[in-house]
């Protein structure tokens, strides 16, 4: 009951930790990437569309983007989610594919960056240790109706408590590995 209960936290905070680096990969650094895009809904036919069900995204330079939809009609469609998006890059279409031209960033645009990415990477934080602070109440749970001993409720929270230990540093780790990334000229 125990290990179970350990496994369910284990893999919970697996995907915190999962969802932080898909959040992560959509914020800009130096380098142009498709993952910057792969993630924008597109409205296709009236139905919100993810861009990378909808064209091949690669980054022929580290500075520029190129969408090229499987379908040309939605062109216009991916035109249009690029312009509203909160990204602030303008596309280029041809006819054919779109291309978009990354400026370098300012200092300052980089300091910002990083405010988000501590802010996200808090998130996750509190995220790990609410999982924890379920596990605990379960745990307690057990230990209240007699389902395991008052020492294996002392035992399953210190094994909790290192399991959290390691997924936070897990998380500050991806943080300054980010940050390093966005500072970077």
């Amino acid at each position: 009951m125990v290990k179970e209960s350990l496994k369910e936290a284990e893999t919970r905070m697996k995907g915190a930790i999962q969802s932080l680096e898909e959040d992560l990969s959509g914020i800009r650094t130096g380098r142009a990437s498709p993952a910057l895009v792969e993630r924008l809904h597109v409205e296709y036919y009236g139905a919100p569309t993810p861009l990378m069900q909808l064209a091949t995204i690669s980054a022929p330079d580290p500075r520029s983007l190129l969408i090229r939809p499987f379908d040309p009609t939605a062109l216009k469609h991916i035109e249009r989610a690029i312009l509203v998006s909160e990204l602030g890059l303008t596309p280029n279409n041809d006819g054919k594919v779109i291309r978009l031209n990354l400026p370098p960033l300012t200092q300052e645009r980089r300091r910002d960056l990083v405010k988000v990415v501590h802010g996200r990477l808090e998130d996750t934080r509190v995220a790990v240790r609410n999982i924890r602070r379920d596990m605990m109440k379960d745990l307690r749970d057990f230990e209240h109706e007699k389902l395991i001993s008052e020492d294996d409720l002392k035992n399953a929270e210190e094994e909790l408590q290192k399991l959290t230990d390691r997924f936070v540093e897990q998380v500050d780790h991806i943080g300054e590995h980010k940050e390093k990334e966005i500072m970077e000229v």
